[in-house]
């Protein structure tokens, strides 16, 4: 067996990895268990009873956090020119068309999210052999493919993300900083997971939520009780 680290009998003592806690403890306790020296991320991770090798069974969805990731999120527009001063107005990073496009191909991926337009889709496909890998492909379902290309962008600074079941099954999304308040990691935790909730395939038979672990960087898993989760 491993030796601990001074860090990890640390937070070892401040809570009881074999227990189960409530979303409200755990959004406490994450922050006290956390020893980086950076504002870590705090992640959710969603184990549900579904097989995404099924078409029919692929959990995917969009939710807007209500207090936002705590991270700055650099926005790619690519659209034609009537559209780009309604994304440089709504905080886009990046703004155009063919000169980001040649850039990407030779690339460059230095961005978290890009959002297009339904008419310039053709020129962005080609790029699916370098963004897909990258989870940087725009999506309708996303809403990243849209003429409303403004709205879009302030959306995701405010703190929309979008996420989707892993070959295991599990939904790993993040829903803020350590620096956040507890009640504020907590009720963006809760909306992640009522947005879930409502998704469960048809063709999904048993247990739906199978368990749920909150986390930060570099920080153990802390036990969700499902039971003390409204909405699940």
């Amino acid at each position: 067996m491993a030796k601990l680290t001074k860090k990890q009998k640390e937070a070892l003592s401040k809570y009881d990895p074999s227990q189960q806690y409530s979303l409200t403890e755990a959004s406490s306790i994450v922050k006290d268990i956390t020893a980086v020296k950076f504002d870590a991320s705090v992640d959710l991770d969603i184990r549900l009873g579904v097989d995404p090798r099924k078409a029919d069974q692929m959990v995917r969805g969009v939710v807007a956090l209500p207090h936002g990731t705590g991270k700055e999120v650099k926005v790619l527009v690519l659209c034609t020119p009537d559209k780009e001063e309604e994304a440089k107005e709504a905080g886009a990073d990046y703004v155009g068309l063919d000169d980001y496009i040649a850039k990407i191909e030779g690339g460059w991926t230095d961005i978290d999210v890009i959002i297009t337009m339904p008419n310039v889709m053709a020129k962005v496909g080609r790029l699916g052999r370098v963004l897909g890998p990258r989870g940087l492909m725009p999506n309708p379902k996303s809403g990243t493919v849209t003429l409303e290309v403004g709205k879009a962008v302030k959306e995701v600074k405010g703190g929309k993300i979008d996420f989707k079941v892993d070959k295991f099954g599990i939904v790993h999304a993040s829903v803020g900083k350590v620096s956040f308040d507890p009640d504020k990691i907590q009720e963006n935790a809760q909306e992640l997971i009522n947005t879930i909730s409502k998704l469960k395939p048809a063709s999904s038979k048993g247990t739906y939520f199978k368990s749920i672990h909150l986390s930060s960087t570099m920080s153990p898993g802390i036990a969700i009780d499902k039971g003390s989760i409204q909405g699940i």
